[in-house]
């Protein structure tokens, strides 16, 4: 395939493999042997490698054969590194069962166990044969089906690069077979011995006539099958002699080499790369194919950084089918967003052609083709935009703070710059709403093809790591006070060089550029402490207690962190490399993507293996302590403690939110010495000290992100150096600016509604979950860390408690103190710390005393845990408090039953007295209790005060005069009722019974309402307190009770024998049954008669066949209740006499009735 030309020896290779020393060369075989080389094989070698072999003959009319041999024998690849590239996905794979499956290690097996057989090169034409390794029983190995034991491998090379590859398997790959790897491997390491001949046509042209004529027919006869209607094809078009190919000079040789005209590149199978990666995004966002296309994009990167042509070309195929993806369409035509997964991958295609463009080497013409597809790309309706959160039909409102945004919110890195004049690669947040165009993934990329290379200080910035002591004409800004040149350029576009340089295999030039990046960092850094300064000596406008200004003098709309192109990350990641010990892997094999996200998804609790750095002076510099590895946690620090406007967007944010825990991760893993630990000191006290320029300043924008998780890390990193600047740091983050009303607004902590409020004012913050979350963990650290410092543990507590408006989070902060205050593994205990968790916890239950939380009863409960731990003073506040910590409800429940019982008792180890005042500060909150809420706390105000018969008199009286006000209902009065009867006080019962029957109204049809029962019981309870009690109840009975079963049933119940009791005035109980005609059962009897004439006729007016027979049955339970009467007979004989003729119409259903009752 047509590609640019590349380097192909002089790679590091980042592969298991390679780094285990298996990958050999043929200059290293040469250098082992340390025999010099005859002049012969160093000329052939370069001729090799750069010299095309159609030139050479064209150059000369005779080469000598041992010349051609030489040549032809160096043309081959001499490094199995490159081998590796172009037969396995992924050459940062750690797994050892991944690493086992990549083609090249399966080839390497093949070749070792010696499968490779009948290797042949004529010329420029590679074949062998490649069987199947033979097991000790003559089978095949298992990781080699039936179709691989013998293939035939064809390979054709020219200037040390492979050019095509062919094998009769049926793999399908975008990269070779193992046999294609065996083959080769089997050349490198045994060139000497492979059969070496000329090209094909060197050979025929010492054969006469009678030779060829007898080569041509052996070949036809052996193969006349494949060759032989080929063969007629060419004889005849020979023959004629106006034809096409007697009209050409010559005949084509396979064996001689590619044409010296055409582009020669390493083979790549286009055709199989478009259909692969249309595989992947065919399976959706499932891992197996997220990353396999991230092992595309690392296979793309390692082909960069050897300077392989093939890179972009490959990444061209890749973007063609991304565009292709049927996805994109739904996606556009329903206005939705892409998914996570996908959206990172289109980040990552735009970020690398941004790499692309912007190759130092790369000359006008490839940038204009590059230039030319992304133009075409980007005009695509389906193509993605830059901003991940836009929607057509939201387009107005996501622009509404870009209609706010002045010349002072844009990045200041351009502030007092003269340099460079290049445009930078901006965002769609900083174009004016009147000129503003629609930003595909692909502008940043389209901006950096304006981007050049031959600014004449950026050359000496890439070329010299000296002072610029005798320059001649110095540029305003382009050097510092030392004399160490600056590269003042917008910091993401200078970032983006310094990726370039790094990706394309510049490293030396890339870390001069990322110092001086960090250099001008640093200094800007100065110059805005000093305006801050400046600005304060003249009055600036008043902050808040915790720095926020609704007027702020400066912010930063587009951050460093979260930016498309990950600034920061590359100049951390560009500096941090050059800083690994020797002998390590890579330092993307560390932080490869994939790799990260399966171990976190799939909860691997394998420890990750961190890099070892060691400093690494900066060349020229005369500080001895600025070290790569200093400058790069320098400029991670500046990065992550710049001043940034949350993005608009869910995307944006999640993404910012990943891009800064992918940073401080790295920061994790460097092990701190004292000079890095100056530098966090100096950055610390900058950050501090940088006012609205820095995230940990004062007068910043509302709107601010929050530095949490920054300033965890700083503060566990400083705290066992400087302990006063880590809670210096601590403290000034704790903030929450979208959440800040006013200046000392104790109000806006304790007030939910009034945060909802807040955060209408400004676009949604979709991460604000998140960002309490790494508000909470920061409080707890602190929290711990002051666990015995009397002093600082106040200052931290009031903090936490003034800025954390999460009740969730305050209630685990809470927990957190409490888990360290007492440990369960019985350690000592750190009372002042226990103190501060239940002040938290006050804190709690103050906040969710009005609002909904579904943890509200898991904080209760904790509550009463924690003040228990505490002592009875602790436990006696929450009690006299309950008003502003409980509902009624929560402190007459969980709150006294725990308190009250025998555990919380033996806890608190209490004595009689104290035991004492407990339990009448309980009573007291049940009458309390009871007061405010009788219906719900009733009878747990009874159950508080059984104990003092005055207590209980008047929570009994309570339950009273609540029911006379219809405070309570039926049902909860009967409840009441029954605990009553069931303490041994049947009268109080009763009473609360008789006022509970006046709530109750049960109409005729209600044969299963739920107060049947509570009915029941009180007719029971009536009956055994005796006659006149019963009597009085009976009123309210026929009055409310229409349901003819209903009262059938008390009928018959009241007519037997009262049942037994234990009462005091046993003695009035009826042993006799009462008469059914004397009162108060007659008036009940009638009653139930009347009920069951009323309900009869009501169930007539709308009765359907199908209920025939439920009336029939019920109407003999009504002939039972109508005979308990004297004249029942007659009633009844009335009732059907009346049924016969008032519904005559209903033949089918009088003809029973006349069947069953006459």
């Amino acid at each position: 395939m047509a590609a640019a030309p590349r380097l192909c020896c002089s790679r590091i290779g980042s592969n298991s493999l390679i780094n285990s020393g298996r990958l050999l060369s043929v200059d290293s075989k040469v250098d082992e042997k340390r025999c010099p080389e005859t002049l012969l094989d160093v000329c052939a070698k370069v001729v090799a490698f750069h010299i095309p072999f159609q030139r050479i003959e064209e150059r000369y009319d005779r080469i000598p054969e041992p010349v051609q041999k030489r040549i032809i024998y160096w043309s081959f690849p001499r490094n199995e590194r490159d081998i590796c590239m172009y037969s396995s996905l992924s050459s940062d794979s750690n797994s050892c069962s991944d690493y086992q499956k990549l083609p090249f290690y399966r080839g390497l097996r093949l070749y070792e166990s010696g499968c490779v057989e009948n290797v042949l090169q004529v010329g420029f034409h590679l074949s062998g044969i490649v069987a199947a390794p033979k097991t000790s029983n003559n089978n095949t190995h298992p990781n080699f089906s039936e179709n691989d034991k013998r293939c035939r491998v064809s390979i054709t090379f020219d200037r040390c690069k492979i050019t095509s590859v062919t094998c009769t398997c049926d793999t399908k790959d975008i990269f070779w077979c193992q046999h294609v790897v065996a083959l080769a491997l089997y050349r490198i390491r045994n060139a000497d011995s492979v059969r070496l001949r000329v090209p094909i046509s060197e050979t025929l042209l010492q054969l006469d006539r009678q030779q060829l004529q007898k080569l041509v027919q052996y070949l036809i006869a052996e193969h006349h099958t494949e060759v032989l209607p080929t063969a007629q094809r060419l004889a005849d078009d020979i023959l004629q002699t106006k034809s096409l190919i007697n009209r050409i000079a010559g005949a084509p040789d396979p064996t001689a080499g590619a044409p010296a005209d055409e582009e020669h590149s390493w083979h790549l199978d286009e055709e199989q790369v478009g259909e692969q990666v249309r595989t992947y995004l065919s399976q959706g966002s499932y891992y197996s194919a997220n990353k396999q296309l991230n092992c595309l994009f690392s296979k793309v990167k390692e082909m960069l950084r050897a300077k392989d042509s093939n890179g972009g070309r490959m990444l061209r195929l890749i973007t063609e089918q991304f565009l292709a993806d049927p996805r994109l369409v739904i996606w556009h035509s329903q206005g939705t967003p892409m998914t996570d997964k996908c959206r990172q991958l289109w980040d990552q295609l735009g970020a690398l052609w941004v790499c692309i463009v912007l190759n130092p080497h790369c000359t006008a013409a490839e940038r204009a083709h590059w230039k030319t597809y992304l133009e075409k790309w980007a005009s695509m309706h389906v193509c993605p935009l830059e901003d991940a959160d836009f929607r057509p039909m939201r387009g107005n409102n996501n622009s509404r703070r870009r209609l706010l945004v002045d010349d002072t919110s844009s990045d200041s890195s351009d502030e007092d710059n003269d340099r460079p004049k290049e445009r930078s690669l901006s965002s769609s947040g900083h174009h004016r709403p009147g000129t503003s165009q629609l930003r595909t993934i692909f502008h940043r990329a389209l901006e950096a093809c304006n981007l050049c290379w031959n600014d004449p200080h950026l050359k000496f910035i890439l070329n010299n790591d000296s002072l610029n002591l005798n320059s001649e004409t110095p540029v305003k800004g382009a050097f510092n006070s030392q004399g160490y040149p600056l590269w003042p350029e917008h910091i993401p576009t200078a970032c983006a060089r310094v990726e370039a340089l790094r990706s394309h295999g510049y490293q030396p030039e890339a870390l001069r550029l990322a110092v001086a990046i960090v250099r001008t960092m640093k200094r800007q850094q100065r110059d805005w402490q000093c305006r801050w300064q400046a600005e304060q000596d003249r009055g600036v406008a008043p902050c808040s207690s915790s720095g926020i200004t609704s007027n702020p003098l400066h912010y930063n709309q587009e951050g460093w962190i979260g930016h498309p192109l990950d600034p920061i990350g590359a100049l951390f990641d560009t500096l941090a490399e050059s800083s690994l010990i020797p002998e390590t892997k890579s330092f993307d094999q560390y932080y490869d993507t994939s790799v990260i996200s399966s171990s976190n998804d799939e909860g691997n609790l394998t420890p990750r293996e961190r890099p070892r750095y060691h400093h690494v002076p900066v060349p020229g510099s005369r500080d001895r302590s600025e070290t790569f590895l200093s400058l790069a946690v320098e400029a991670a620090l500046i990065g992550l403690g710049q001043q940034r406007v949350m993005p608009l967007g869910l995307y944006a944010q999640e993404k910012a939110c990943k891009h800064e825990d992918r940073l401080i991760q790295k920061l994790h893993d460097i092990e701190l010495d004292g000079t890095l630990v100056a530098v966090l000191r100096k950055q610390a006290m900058l950050l501090l000290e940088g006012g609205p320029f820095s995230g940990l300043g004062c007068g910043i924008h509302p709107e601010s992100v929050p530095m949490h998780t920054f300033a965890k890390y700083l503060f566990t990193a400083l705290l066992p150096y400087d302990s006063e600047l880590a809670y210096s740091v601590g403290l000034r983050a704790m903030r929450l600016p979208i959440l800040e009303e006013h200046d000392d607004n104790e109000e806006v902590a304790i007030n939910p509604a009034m945060n909802s409020s807040v955060l209408t004012r400004y676009p949604r913050w979709f991460t604000l979950g998140h960002i309490e979350v790494q508000q909470c963990a920061l409080a707890s650290t602190m929290l711990s860390a002051a666990k015995s410092d009397v002093v600082k543990l106040p200052t931290v507590l009031k903090s936490a408690q003034r800025n954390i408006h999460s009740s969730s989070q305050l209630f685990k902060l809470a927990q957190d103190a409490f888990r360290i205050a007492v440990p369960a593994d019985g350690g000592s205990r750190h009372p002042t710390l226990l103190d501060a968790a239940f002040q938290l916890g006050l804190q709690v239950m103050r906040m969710t005393l009005a609002s909904l939380n579904w943890r509200r009863r898991e904080m209760v409960r904790w509550l009463v845990t924690c003040a228990t731990e505490l002592g009875l003073e602790a436990v006696i506040s929450i009690i006299q408090n309950w008003y502003q910590l409980f509902s009624p409800t929560e402190a007459t429940g969980p709150v006294a039953t725990t308190v009250m019982s025998h555990a919380t008792v033996m806890r608190l180890n209490l004595d009689f007295r104290q035991q004492e005042e407990l339990a009448s500060c309980a009573r007291t909150l049940a009458l309390q209790c009871a007061t405010k809420d009788p219906p719900n706390c009733a009878l747990n105000a009874l159950t508080l005060c059984e104990s003092d018969s005055f207590a209980f008199e008047a929570a009994y009286q309570i339950v009273v005069d609540a029911a006379t006000t219809n405070v309570m209902t039926s049902s909860q009065l009967f409840t009441v009722a029954r605990y009553m009867e069931h303490r041994g006080y049947p009268h109080r019962a009763y009473k609360l019974a008789v006022l509970a029957m006046k709530g109750v109204h049960l109409a005729y049809n209600q044969d299963n309402h739920p107060a049947i029962n509570d009915i029941h019981w009180a007719c029971a309870l009536s009956h055994s307190l005796g006659k006149p009690e019963l009597t009085n109840l009976v009123p309210l009975l026929v009055k409310n009770v229409q349901c003819a079963t209903v009262l059938s049933d008390i009928l018959r119940r009241c007519s037997m024998a009262a049942p037994g009791i234990a009462t005091l005035d046993a003695k009035r109980r009826c042993i006799k049954p009462l008469s059914l005609d004397k009162p108060p059962l007659r008036q009940l009897l009638e009653a139930a008669i009347s009920a069951y004439v009323n309900t009869t006729h009501s169930r007539l007016t709308h009765i359907s066949p199908r209920h025939y027979g439920d009336f029939i049955e019920f109407l003999g339970k009504a002939r039972e209740t109508f005979l308990l009467a004297q004249d029942g007979h007659i009633q009844f004989a009335q009732l059907v006499d009346n049924m016969k003729s008032a519904y005559k119409g209903k033949k089918k259903l009088m003809l029973l009735v006349k069947e069953r009752f006459g």
